[in-house]
């Protein structure tokens, strides 16, 4: 059986869900993991998982940008240079784009786009230095697949999911490798008390919304998704020579972005002529 090299895992939002399963599937594998909590008993709860210092917990808030590098730096003194950064805090939006605020639209951004990115940026200079490391960020199906009535959410993880592949390209020689890991429904509280819902107002939405919104909270509790085969699932792409740049988790997601890509094909080939119509003459 082959020995597992340890690893310094930095994930954020471990307290609950998909965070809380891929810290204590990488502790049970053996790596040590720097977890982003908001509190200090979530601090207590998740350092008591595992003996020897290998969870360190860090109280931070991603969307509090100035103080992510100062508390990357200190986290790393104790534990260790971060070689895979897990950017899994976030939240769901729900609500009609019309009916929703520009400050809901900024707060999902803040914390879905920007704080990641902040935390990309505090542990990049480390993993250029040591040539290696493995950025993940958790996406989403909705990173790819839109659905009504979570717009700000969408565009969100469509905003993670470019941003990834791209960094992607300008790390690479450094040996550094980015992967948009993107769940379909998996069994959390994505979307019981961890989503945020903008009250109804205009009633011309109701045959879109109402359903949409009952189904999901019908849902809740009893989505397909294992989080903890999903953290297996981490720990093969962090483990792998050539990880994916993206990955999609479950058959609920695979299915319909399969949907997706027929449809775009067929639209791409339907509207081909305009298109190309637009080329300056040969």
């Amino acid at each position: 059986m082959a020995t597992i090299t340890a690893k310094t895992f930095l994930i954020t939002g471990v307290s609950s869900g998909l965070g809380r399963a891929f810290a204590e599937g990488a502790l049970v594998a053996g790596h040590r993991v720097i977890g982003t909590v908001r509190t200090e008993s979530d601090a207590d709860t998740f350092a008591a998982l595992a003996a020897a210092g290998r969870a360190y917990p860090l109280i931070l808030d991603v969307t509090n940008f100035a103080a992510i590098p100062a508390a990357v730096a200190e986290a790393e003194r104790h534990a260790g240079g971060v070689e895979v950064l897990v950017n899994n805090a976030g939240y769901g939006h729900e609500g009609a784009l019309e009916e929703s605020s520009m400050d809901d639209l900024q707060r999902q951004f803040a914390a879905n786009v920007y704080g990641p990115v902040a935390m990309m940026k505090a542990v990049l200079p480390g993993m250029r230095k040591r040539r290696s490391g493995h950025i993940v960020n958790v996406t989403s199906m909705g990173g790819f697949i839109t659905m009504p009535g979570i717009s700000f959410y969408c565009g969100s993880k469509f905003a993670l999911e470019g941003i990834s592949e791209a960094l992607g390209k300008e790390v690479a020689d450094f040996g550094i490798r980015v992967t948009a890991l993107a769940p379909g429904q998996f069994r959390t509280d994505w979307a019981g008390r961890s989503m945020d819902r903008t009250p109804r107002s205009i009633f011309d939405y109701d045959a879109v919304m109402d359903p949409i919104r009952a189904a999901r909270q019908a849902k809740s509790g009893n989505q397909p998704g294992d989080p903890y085969k999903a953290a297996q699932a981490l720990l093969a792409i962090v483990d792998a020579e050539t990880p994916p740049v993206r990955l999609f988790l479950g058959e609920d997601a695979l299915g319909v972005v399969h949907q997706k890509l027929d449809a775009m094909k067929a639209e791409i080939a339907a509207w081909d002529a305009l298109s190309r119509s637009t080329s300056f003459a040969s």
